[in-house]
């Protein structure tokens, strides 16, 4: 009878660290400020500096499967960046300043933005003005009308509801202020701008 030999599982390469960038690690980990997913991060990479595999690291650090390799490659791949500042003997001021945008997320691009600044401007003025000076038997503009009333001026073909609800609500209006506060002096009243019912 044939005798099988299971495969040695994988291990997964250590993480490098120096004395210094330990100390580095250590103070992000430790400070106070320190938001927790960089704690966390920190932690991951101590794990693994030890020799833990990954699936050990993640079932430790009740992490998700993807989460660990990630980290893992981007501080093997800023190790060589670190060696000449350590080199040179400065503080390690630089060094910790490094091993935070190591630890932090890249930001997302996420879609590109769709409506330029004139259109929200023009969309924060449609609401600014009194509906009645529009043909529009209402007291306040809910954010359907006003989306109705910037299509009917046509200076776009499509305008979402839920987009301008979300655009008067948000405080992106603050991008504009100059214009929102030359509409109040032109007889906005205070508050105009918010829609009223009808919201999102």
């Amino acid at each position: 009878m044939p005798t099988t030999i299971a495969p040695a599982p994988t291990v997964s390469p250590t993480v490098p660290l120096t004395a210094r960038q330990r100390a580095c690690v250590e103070q992000i980990a430790r400070r106070q400020t320190s938001p927790q997913r960089l704690v966390r991060r920190a932690k991951m990479l101590f794990a693994l500096e030890t020799g833990a595999t990954q699936c050990h690291v993640t079932r430790q650090r009740r992490l998700n499967r993807g989460t660990v390799d990630p980290w893992r490659q981007r501080w093997r791949a800023l190790a060589p960046t670190l060696e000449p500042m350590e080199a040179d003997g400065g503080d390690d001021t630089g060094l910790t300043t490094l091993s935070v945008e190591a630890l932090t997320d890249h930001p997302r691009a996420g879609t590109p933005a769709t409506l330029t600044a004139a259109q929200m401007v023009q969309r924060v003025a449609v609401a600014c003005e009194a509906p009645a000076d529009a043909g529009r038997p209402l007291r306040h503009w809910p954010p359907r009308e006003v989306a109705a009333e910037v299509r009917h001026r046509g200076s776009v073909e499509t305008s979402s509801t839920r987009r301008v609800g979300r655009l008067l609500q948000s405080g992106r209006l603050t991008a504009a202020s100059g214009g929102v506060r030359a509409q109040r002096q032109a007889g906005c009243p205070r508050g105009g701008c918010r829609p009223r019912g009808g919201g999102v």
